[in-house]
């Protein structure tokens, strides 16, 4: 018995486009042949033999790409792979995402680079980059084989879950770094200041009691990579910011010239330290959840163009890392890539607190743009790469939609308007449900 063929064409008829340049929506058809968008506009017939896909009542935008997401392969393939890291990605719009190198063994060598890309290539539907080490083993102790690393095409060097503590090595990084032209991204924190904390420090942690974080943990990280930066010319991208503070000393860097880039998770914005109850390890990250007050102003940052760019810190753990009944001793981290698409349209834009152009523009094609790719929109010549969302529907986030291997997500459960209900990459159809 042989299969049919694919379409040589699809024609997605009644929908709208989304783009970075614009709030308004575009009523348009759009037909895909190969892997590009030949035609764009109202009222197009499908060719001959074409797949036709109803998107009335759907918005058409390029898809998603994440530049802070925790494969956890190799070494905790428990935990989330290379496969199944991408197919949530899928799930949740994104085509494109950059791993952090925090795995078993850390990822600080050329070689160990190639071992990951040449898992992508057997494994990955999407496309995925490697960043690598700024320390060896993340040891913090001594530079790890940048030039190695740098031949392998990753785009960022980082020690991402810890800050390079020691001063003056993580000076000479940015200045062998800046030779590669190399961005390093700053997890920025101080450990002795962090402690044993398990959330934002408060009286909501003092009312639980929890050990708490402090936000000048964060604050002084910021301000010391931000000085150095400045200091060596290098350029340096800061990684889950959660204190308004802390965003004000990037604005003031930006503004006075320092080669500096800054990104927001969906998490940060939507929940505080009030979000916590019944010592859900589900609602524990790092950096913690913060303010009511730091939501709304870290919102207003993304609105004003603080934030270059949307991250997930998609970070997988177990449910029984997650939910051994103790809160203070469960791992940080949360997924995302599954999530964050759908909570920042119900979050945000529904309710009209933004709109679907700083979407497309921080979660699309500035972080493309940030390592070297060109965005991908949605118009006549362009790659096939977008995904179709249906506002009109919703999506609830119970273990059997999520593709993540580990559900630890505080919207497990829940249900939440809009619903991503088609993905495609270089033109094939990734996900249609």
């Amino acid at each position: 018995m042989s299969l049919e063929p694919p379409p040589t064409a699809r024609l997605f008829q009644g929908g709208e486009i989304a783009s970075e340049e614009s709030p308004f929506l575009q009523s348009a058809d759009v037909l895909v042949e190969g892997d590009r968008i030949t035609r764009v506009g109202a009222g197009l017939e499908a060719p001959e033999g074409a797949q036709v896909i109803d998107c009335s009542g759907c918005v058409l935008m390029p898809s998603m790409f994440d530049v802070n997401v925790h494969a956890r392969e190799p070494g905790q393939e428990y935990k989330e792979t290379i496969k199944s890291c991408s197919e949530a990605a899928i799930n949740g719009g994104v085509t494109g995402m950059v791993l952090m190198p925090n795995t078993v063994p850390a990822i600080d060598s050329g070689g160990l680079v190639q071992t990951v890309l040449d898992i992508v290539e057997e494994k990955s539907r999407i496309q995925v980059l490697q960043t690598g080490c700024i320390t060896k083993g993340r040891a913090g102790e001594e530079l790890a084989a940048i030039a190695g690393m740098a031949a392998k095409g990753v785009p960022m060097l980082t020690d991402d879950g810890d800050p390079v503590a020691d001063t003056r090595l993580l000076r000479r990084a940015m200045e062998y770094a800046k030779d590669f032209d190399l961005p390093l991204a700053m997890h920025c924190e101080d450990k002795l200041l962090s402690g044993k904390g398990a959330m934002n420090e408060g009286p909501v942690s003092y009312r639980m009691g929890l050990p708490g974080i402090p936000s000048i943990s964060e604050e002084i990280g910021i301000a010391r990579d931000i000085r150095l930066a400045r200091y060596t010319g290098a350029s340096i991208h800061v990684q889950h910011v959660s204190t308004a503070k802390g965003m004000e000393s990037i604005r003031r860097a930006k503004n006075d010239g320092v080669r500096i880039t800054c990104e927001i998770t969906p998490h940060h914005l939507i929940l505080n330290e009030e979000d916590i109850v019944d010592y859900d390890a589900n609602y524990k990250m790092n950096p913690p959840l913060r303010t009511a007050e730091d939501n709304e102003q870290l919102l207003q940052g993304l609105i004003d163009g603080i934030f270059d760019v949307i991250a997930t810190d998609h970070a997988p753990h177990t449910e029984f890392e997650k939910q051994n009944g103790d809160f203070a001793s469960a791992p940080f981290g949360i997924t995302g890539l599954d999530t964050a698409v759908v909570s920042l349209y119900h979050h945000f834009i529904k309710p009209e607190r933004f709109g679907w152009d700083l979407l497309v523009r921080r979660y699309s094609a500035q972080p493309r743009r940030m390592i070297g790719l060109d965005p991908v929109p949605v118009i006549e010549g362009g790659r096939a790469e977008f995904l179709v969302f249906a506002p009109g529907k919703s999506t609830t986030f119970s273990r059997e939609f999520m593709k993540s291997k580990c559900p630890n997500t505080p919207f497990i459960d829940r249900t939440l308007d809009g619903r991503i209900v088609t993905v495609v990459r270089g033109g094939e159809v990734l996900l249609q449900r």
